[in-house]
């Protein structure tokens, strides 16, 4: 059954992916060069970016904040990429053949979504964008922490959960602010 939250997640979903595909286009899979821990801190100056703007209530480079949310959800699906390409060498791979995972991380981040809505029910409809904002900075700091735990956890959630939240935040964030809507 759609529900609301579920047709604006695709509407969100639907518009980073058409960025990822273009993108994929003009540069290729440049991004295979990076470790995990850099793309970690790439989503990390996004977020960071969104929070200094947000807290100063004005910006100075006329970057929309979306940009950097949807780079937040693009990044967060380029590491998990990357996980399910950990053994493979290739620099270059194809957008037809990332497409198939980027869908699959997809799909698998929205399942955990809707258990999450069904627990919760989606209380974060209730929150504010820059708390959201802060919980993506958290995970992000729990993410360097498993990393420089060279990925071991003892009782946490692992690395990918991690960038499943964030993106999941990051998509809420987007519409909260209207971004499903716009064209």
């Amino acid at each position: 059954m759609e529900t609301k939250t579920n047709s604006e997640y695709t509407q969100v979903i639907s518009r980073c992916k058409e960025l990822f595909r273009k993108k994929t286009l003009d540069y290729g899979t440049s991004w295979r060069i990076m470790r995990l821990a850099s793309i970690t801190d790439q989503i990390f100056i996004k977020a960071q970016r969104i929070r200094s703007v947000q807290e100063k209530g004005s910006q100075k480079i006329d970057d929309p904040l979306e940009d950097d949310f949807i780079g937040i959800i693009n990044y967060s699906l380029i590491a998990l990429i990357q996980i399910s390409f950990k053994d493979d060498e290739r620099m270059e791979l194809p957008f037809e053949e990332l497409e198939k995972h980027y869908d699959q991380w997809v799909d698998l981040t929205r399942g955990l979504l809707e258990n999450k809505n069904h627990d919760y029910g989606e209380a974060w409809r209730d929150m504010r964008v820059s708390s959201m904002t802060d919980i993506i900075l958290m995970k992000l700091l729990r993410l360097k922490q498993i990393e420089d735990n060279q990925g071991k956890t003892l009782v946490s959630e692992g690395i990918e959960a991690n960038y499943q939240d964030m993106i999941n935040y990051a998509v809420f964030c987007l519409i909260k602010m209207g971004y499903h809507h716009a064209s």
